[in-house]
């Protein structure tokens, strides 16, 4: 084998990672959030502001960037918002269209979170119904 075959057999794409991703994910459907919200999930936005301010809010999320949300939502970190308190703590992160949130539910998941899911179709899925 080749240098470059190894090279090649090594390499990812984002479409394995992302199934990679999703094979530990109970993903919810937007028609399934209202319920989450009632039984008390954390319901975490991670859009970016210039999203959020074409589409407008996601009703009862909290807004955190991704680039902060895993020290915002480990329950060992300093940096962790109130309502994480402690790993079994049901959570559900919204993307814009449904994949960057599947990424931040799957890392989530790896801090300990294991209650953390994401939405299928993210926030364009929701405001479709809505």
């Amino acid at each position: 084998m080749s240098s470059n075959e190894s090279i090649e057999q090594e390499r990812n794409s984002i479409a394995k990672i992302l199934a990679e991703a999703r094979r530990s994910l109970l993903r919810v459907t937007p028609e399934m959030l209202s319920g989450e919200r009632e039984n008390g999930t954390l319901i975490v936005d991670i859009r970016p502001v210039e999203q959020r301010q074409r589409d407008g809010d996601l009703p009862g999320a909290i807004v955190i960037d991704r680039n902060v949300l895993e020290w915002r939502l480990d329950p060992s970190s300093e940096h962790r918002i109130p309502q994480v308190t402690g790993y079994d703590i049901r959570i559900v992160v919204v993307c814009n269209e449904g994949y960057s949130s599947s990424l931040a539910a799957a890392v989530l998941q790896k801090l300990g979170l294991h209650q953390a899911v994401d939405m299928i179709g993210g926030y364009q899925a929701w405001l479709a119904i809505n």
